[in-house]
């Protein structure tokens, strides 16, 4: 048996589906907070933890949260379909000649679109991988396809340290960390939280600069000396990308949907009121990115970009069921929060991580908690959720910034995306690959990521 063969056994052994992961949380978190808080164990008692839950599970900042994150998703999707982009990844698939130098370069352009969106690069990524194995194929030379795919894939390593990152984007939103802790914290200590962390401190700061240039220059690298010494193998393409353009017929007020022009002008508006806003923020240009500024830019964008508003809603549906995972499993990790919340149990797992850390190590501590929470909430959305209100609480304990804090989170919860293989479905959908074929090169690359998020975290 070999490598990848086991993993996927592994993860058939180990891991059910995030949906049931997702259930058996819920549940887990119900028999603790009724067993492990001080209070004994009677039926009162039961019925306000179910309360707990309800109340979460329908929290309305928090599913407002849920859509701003779908529409992240979909939005950036959307906007790795446009004709722009395909003709960039055409261009960049002329230098992919063989496996050391298509994995290098499809690494580094997905890295860098990462940074940017986290849908976006994970459509453009697969979308690139492919391209380059068709041109392998009508070239008539061999490389070896799984490890483009996971090159592919490499851009959900990144992602929550730019500028779609989950945590970071509501916590540059004003008043969101109060309304986190509410109920968790005094009122006394709720008014000394900061009212928003804007990107200066977290995306824009030299520690996370550090850890994206680290990144972006050595992850293509290591690629590319990986490839060097990987074998070709025959390349299987079971799948095709469909077309987005429809063939019914245009007839009166219907050409309004397939005017270029048209599409053009509504994107061009958008984007135009969208830098003005940018422009005129009170508190600087970095404080313009929060969630529905964000998704704001990436729709004007889209439909800029597609030929018209046909091509932008064919996308859009495309995109969509990529949203699936987090519009059912969004919802019970907020009810798993409602219970922790008032239960009691976060000022609980909040004591214990300020018993065992000090303020060097918690960073560390937050890193690597983050990483296996990961693995069982494959969302950052979801993990900020959940342990976002432990993190605050602790980091004010030990008075450790709560922006490193943030962006340890954010990097051990990315790092794992390369071992969990959730976020993969789009682009095993695209590419035709399986996870047990990319998982052994995922694991490389988060194996180098560790290094770099470890340094960065320890020298800054």
């Amino acid at each position: 048996m070999n490598f990848s063969t086991a993993m996927e056994k592994a993860f058939r052994w180990l891991l059910p589906s995030p949906f049931s992961i997702a259930v058996l949380l819920t549940l887990f978190t119900l028999i603790l907070a009724l067993f492990a808080t001080p209070d004994p164990v009677t039926w009162q008692k039961t019925q306000s933890i179910l309360q707990f839950w309800d109340d979460g599970l329908w929290n309305n900042a928090l599913l407002v949260f849920a859509v701003q994150m779908m529409l992240m998703l979909v939005l950036g999707h959307t906007l790795a379909l446009t004709p722009l982009f395909h003709r960039i990844i055409r261009f960049a698939t002329a230098y992919c000649t063989n496996t050391a130098s298509a994995s290098a370069l499809v690494t580094l352009l997905t890295v860098a679109v990462g940074l940017f969106n986290w849908g976006f690069a994970l459509i453009f990524g697969a979308i690139f991988a492919r391209k380059v194995a068709e041109n392998a194929l009508s070239g008539g030379y061999a490389l070896n396809y799984p490890l483009i795919g996971a090159a592919g894939y490499s851009g959900l390593m990144v992602w929550h340290g730019g500028l779609s990152g989950s945590s970071l984007t509501k916590v540059a939103e004003p008043g969101h960390l109060q309304s986190l802790l509410t109920g968790i914290l005094p009122e006394a200590e709720l008014t000394l939280l900061p009212q928003q962390i804007p990107f200066s401190e977290t995306v824009f700061s030299s520690m996370n600069i550090y850890a994206s240039v680290a990144l972006l220059l050595v992850l293509p690298i290591a690629m590319f000396l990986l490839g060097r010494k990987t074998a070709p193998e025959p390349i299987r393409l079971q799948t095709k990308v469909q077309s987005l353009e429809s063939l019914e017929t245009k007839i009166g007020a219907e050409k309004i949907d397939y005017s270029s022009m048209f599409s053009n002008l509504i994107g061009l508006g958008i984007l135009f009121y969208t830098v003005g806003k940018a422009m005129n923020m009170s508190g600087g240009i970095l404080t313009f990115f929060q969630p529905n500024n964000i998704n704001l830019l990436l729709l004007g964008l889209s439909l800029g970009l597609h030929k018209n508003l046909n091509r932008f809603m064919n996308a859009v549906q495309e995109a969509i069921g990529g949203v699936a995972g987090i519009l059912i499993q969004f919802p019970l990790y907020f009810g798993i929060m409602g219970i922790m919340k008032s239960s009691g149990l976060i000022d609980q797992i909040a004591t214990f991580f300020v018993n065992i850390s000090t303020d060097q190590s918690y960073p560390l501590y937050t890193f690597f908690s983050a990483g296996l929470v990961n693995i069982f909430v494959p969302s950052g959305g979801g993990q900020w959720a959940i342990q976002g209100p432990i993190l605050v609480q602790a980091a004010e304990q030990l008075r450790v910034p709560l922006s490193k804090c943030i962006m340890a989170l954010a990097y051990g919860d990315q790092l794992t995306n390369m071992l969990q293989p959730f976020w993969a479905l789009p682009l095993l959908g695209i590419t035709g690959l399986k996870a047990k074929e990319i998982i052994p090169y995922t694991l490389f690359l988060m194996l180098v990521g560790t290094v770099i998020f470890m340094s960065a975290l320890l020298l800054f």
